[in-house]
């Protein structure tokens, strides 16, 4: 299993923005939510509208990194950028749809669920970064998710409760599958920063971090009280 060192390279620009938004960061990776899932106690409507807003997250996902790929400028870039969207649309969705049978989701019932507004605002937000931006601020805006989940599964993978209905959500995300795709995406950010003169741009980039963190406690706690806005 990898470590959290893999996750935020020490010394990189990841590291630093974590750390300087230490705060909110705690907020988000400790959340009710979050706590719920690891001891079993949140309740299972929670967590199957939480799943449903999640499909419609990883389409949006998947429409990031096909702007990944055009504001792309060097090879090395749209090789990865178009292999991330290829891996959530034809790996990750599936994935996702085959877990949410198992609780009792079917993908057109997810296809059709209204996307509500910690999701329109979180995913939107993020477009709208690669959009105003280049790839680094894209990247920076999707990172608190992807590092985020993996930090939150190998943290919940330590705590293991008898009968816990969501110990394969945990497992999925503390597992070595996933750990891989978010050590692969800091390594490829932190190259990312060496070619756009990142830790020279610390203050814009940790806006946008700390930005893309509160929306991520938002879409908890969207899940959490199974708001409709």
């Amino acid at each position: 299993m990898l470590s959290s060192l893999e996750i935020f390279p020490a010394g990189g620009l990841l590291e630093k923005l974590r750390a300087e938004s230490s705060d909110i960061w705690k907020q988000y990776v400790s959340h009710e939510f979050v706590r719920g899932l690891e001891n079993g106690t949140l309740p299972e409507e929670c967590f199957r509208y939480y799943l449903a807003q999640d499909y419609l997250f990883l389409i949006h996902f998947s429409r990031a990194y096909a702007l990944s790929a055009y504001k792309s400028e060097t090879l090395s870039e749209l090789k990865q950028s178009i292999n991330a969207c290829q891996t959530i649309l034809e790996v990750e969705m599936g994935l996702h749809v085959e877990f949410c049978r198992g609780w009792g989701l079917s993908e057109a019932e997810m296809e059709n669920t209204e996307e509500q507004a910690a999701t329109l605002a979180y995913t939107r937000y993020v477009l709208e970064c690669g959009l105003s931006g280049d790839i680094l601020d894209l990247h920076v805006a999707l990172s608190p998710c992807l590092l985020g989940y993996a930090e939150i599964g190998l943290a919940l993978s330590n705590t293991k409760v008898l009968g816990n209905p969501y110990q394969p959500w945990i497992d999925m995300y503390a597992g070595e599958e996933y750990q891989a795709v978010a050590a692969n995406f800091a390594k490829f950010l932190e190259e990312v920063v060496r070619r756009r003169g990142g830790l020279d741009r610390l203050k814009s980039l940790k806006r946008i971090f700390t930005q893309a963190v509160r929306l991520e406690i938002a879409f908890w706690e969207q899940g959490l009280s199974l708001q409709k806005i």
